[in-house]
């Protein structure tokens, strides 16, 4: 049963991208220069953007990264791990802990559905509003 959750989850995940790229324009459109979107920031790219001072703080900001670059409706364990890898940071001994204590900071919180069988969270307001504005580079 949990597997036609997964199924389930991963197609609205992918229904949802694949509307994103039908309302983006197509290359043979043009597009004029002021209206164009800035390129996607990479997760390496999006990571130097913050001050980042804890393992904590960058689990969060992987967690924000993978909602809102992403369009990920929440994220499990191995999708933060991925993430890590990709912006090659060293991986947290134990990611679910860092999670947890984002969870207690409220920050994050625990999604209403498991994630390919996996427990999955996502952001709070409060955890966006912190990204956003607490954790920008000077």
């Amino acid at each position: 049963m949990s597997t036609n959750k997964t199924i389930e989850q991963k197609m609205k995940e992918l229904e949802s991208r694949v509307e994103k790229l039908e309302a983006a324009p197509s290359p043979s459109q043009s597009v004029s220069p002021s209206t164009a979107k800035e390129k996607k920031l990479s997760v390496k790219e999006f990571l130097m953007t913050k001050e980042l001072n804890k393992e904590t703080q960058k689990t969060l900001v992987l967690g924000y990264y993978l909602e809102h670059s992403e369009g990920m409706e929440s994220f499990n364990a191995t999708d933060l791990e991925t993430m890590f890898r990709s912006a090659k940071e060293k991986l947290p001994k134990n990611i679910n802990d860092t999670v947890n204590k984002n969870i207690v900071r409220g920050l994050i919180m625990e999604a209403r559905e498991k994630k390919e069988g996996k427990k999955a969270w996502i952001l709070t307001s409060t955890g966006e509003k912190y990204v956003e504005s607490e954790l920008k580079k000077v």
